[in-house]
């Protein structure tokens, strides 16, 4: 078992995550307020982020125990109305416990994957996210080292903090619903002002105008340079995908 292999069994083995999507089409502005808000507002750990690599990005939040499908799609579905609730239905995709263990032949298999083409599924660092909203995909397989290193800085979720998010998010004292009635049908909640970005440090480089990671940050950063060049940029700074030359 390689090191990638080992982080995904860590934190996203069956019945063990959910996920929530928002695509067609993809809009990090928008699903970054639900990535700052489970950890500014419920005090949630940052739960990962990854591009579906077909039309949108996702959110995975590892689960310490198991826990019933319908408190894992109350908080889902929670998060949706006090985040994304002027968003169409259709533009956003929940899965949960049971859909978990049937899903390695679907779109919500867990990354890497390729999808279509030469479009890869992905785990992505929150400072590159913005650079993918037009196309969510990397069109090159990444580094299965450079994926496990962003799982490795994720924890999961345990269960007396989700009952705490719940208890926020109004939705502890919610009982199973009747079949066929979602127990979430309820006014959306006031969205909370989103918080600043929780974004990594970037370590200090040398002082140097051949550093090539400086040089792909300045390109990056650059609005006058081409969006296509941005992208690129902002693969090869991707862990274990940079160009030989000074860490």
């Amino acid at each position: 078992m390689n090191r990638l292999q080992s982080e995904l069994q860590r934190l996203y083995r069956p019945a063990h995550f959910a996920v929530l999507e928002l695509a067609r089409p993809a809009d990090w502005q928008r699903l970054s307020t639900v990535w700052r808000g489970v950890q500014a507002d419920l005090d949630l750990p940052a739960p990962a982020i990854a591009v579906n690599g077909v039309d949108g990005f996702q959110l995975w939040f590892a689960l310490a125990e198991p826990q019933p499908e319908a408190q894992v799609l109350a908080f889902l579905d929670a998060l949706r109305l006090r985040y994304l609730g002027d968003f169409a239905p259709a533009r956003i995709g929940m899965m949960v416990a049971a859909e978990a263990a049937e899903a390695a032949e679907a779109v919500w298999a867990t990354p890497p994957r390729q999808m279509q083409g030469e479009q890869w599924s992905a785990f992505i660092a929150a400072d590159l996210a913005p650079v993918f909203t037009a196309e969510p995909w990397l069109d090159t397989a990444p580094s299965p080292d450079g994926q496990a290193d962003l799982l490795a800085r994720l924890t999961a979720i345990k269960p007396a903090d989700l009952q705490a998010a719940l208890a926020r998010l109004g939705m502890a004292k919610l009982g199973p619903a009747p079949p066929g009635i979602s127990p979430l049908d309820q006014p959306p909640q006031p969205a909370c002002p989103p918080a600043a970005p929780v974004l990594p440090a970037v370590p200090a480089l040398p002082d140097s105008d051949l550093d090539p990671r400086r040089f792909l940050q300045d390109v990056l950063n650059d609005t006058t340079v081409a969006w296509a060049l941005r992208i690129e940029a902002a693969k090869a700074l991707l862990p274990g995908v940079m160009p030989p030359g000074k860490p």
